[in-house]
C-alpha cells in the first residue's frame, strides 16, 4: 500500500490528539462555561489550533481576520501565535456569542491583541482596507464563504494565508441525504476552492476538515 491509500480513521485522529499540544487550564474553563450557556461545542479541537499556531508562526504572520468569533476560543488560540505587535480582527454576527466571547477575551492572555467585531461577515470584512492582513480563518456560515473569500483575497497580500474550516461538512460530506442543511454550501465552496486560480490550497484531514491556501503573487 502506497502513502497514498492511507486512510485516516478515527483511531488515527485520538493517536494525532494525543500527541499535540492541548489547551490548557483557561480554555479548558471557556469551553465549559461556553456549554453552560448553550454556546454549541462545534469550535475547533486543540489539534487544529495547534497546527493552525505553528502556520501562523511559520508565516510569522501579523495581522490575522476570522469570520465567525463563536466563544472565542480560535481568536485566542490565533493571538497566542502572533509577535507582540501582532492583531487578529473577528468578527461575530450573533449578540449573544459576541457578548461571550468579549468577556473571555478581556479576561485572556491576549485581550490587547484581539478586536471583536459585531456583524455580518461581509460587512465588517468590506470595512478592512486592502492588502492589510497576513492570514484569514473563516468558521462561519457555510453559504456566506464563498463571499468571505472574495473580501479575504482582497485583504491579503500575496503570500497570505487562507484557512476555512469545516471542509468534510460535519461528516456527511458524502451522504446521499445529509441532515445539516449546509452541507451542500460546503460542497459548493469546496469546489469554489479548487478552481480558485488564486490560491494554491489543499484539504488537510484535522477535525472536520480545514482548508489551507496560499495566495499566489509572492
Amino acid at each position: 500500500m502506497s502513502a497514498d491509500d492511507s486512510l485516516v480513521t478515527a483511531r488515527h485522529f485520538a493517536y494525532l490528539a494525543e500527541r499535540t499540544r492541548g489547551d490548557d487550564d483557561f480554555l479548558r474553563q471557556l469551553k465549559e462555561a461556553a456549554a453552560e450557556v448553550g454556546i454549541p461545542k462545534i469550535w475547533i479541537g486543540p489539534a487544529q489550533a495547534s497546527f493552525m499556531q505553528i502556520l501562523l508562526e511559520l508565516q510569522r504572520a501579523k495581522d490575522v481576520v476570522e469570520v465567525g468569533t463563536l466563544a472565542g476560543y480560535s481568536a485566542i488560540s490565533m493571538a497566542r501565535a502572533l509577535p507582540d505587535d501582532g492583531h487578529v480582527h473577528t468578527i461575530e454576527l450573533s449578540p449573544k456569542h459576541a457578548d461571550f466571547a468579549a468577556e473571555w477575551i478581556a479576561r485572556s492572555d491576549v485581550a490587547d491583541k484581539i478586536t471583536l467585531h459585531r456583524g455580518a461577515g461581509s460587512d465588517v470584512l468590506a470595512t478592512l482596507p486592502p492588502i492589510s492582513a497576513d492570514a484569514i480563518f473563516l468558521d462561519a456560515d457555510k453559504s456566506g464563504y464563498p463571499a468571505y473569500l472574495a473580501e479575504g483575497l482582497r485583504i491579503l497580500r500575496p503570500g497570505g494565508l487562507v484557512m476555512a474550516d469545516n471542509a468534510f461538512a460535519f461528516g456527511q460530506l458524502f451522504d446521499e441525504r445529509p441532515s445539516d442543511r449546509e452541507v451542500g454550501a460546503v460542497r459548493a465552496f469546496n469546489d469554489v476552492m479548487a478552481k480558485e486560480p488564486r490560491v494554491h490550497g489543499c484539504i488537510v484531514p484535522l477535525g472536520d476538515g480545514l482548508w489551507v491556501g496560499v495566495v499566489e503573487g509572492a
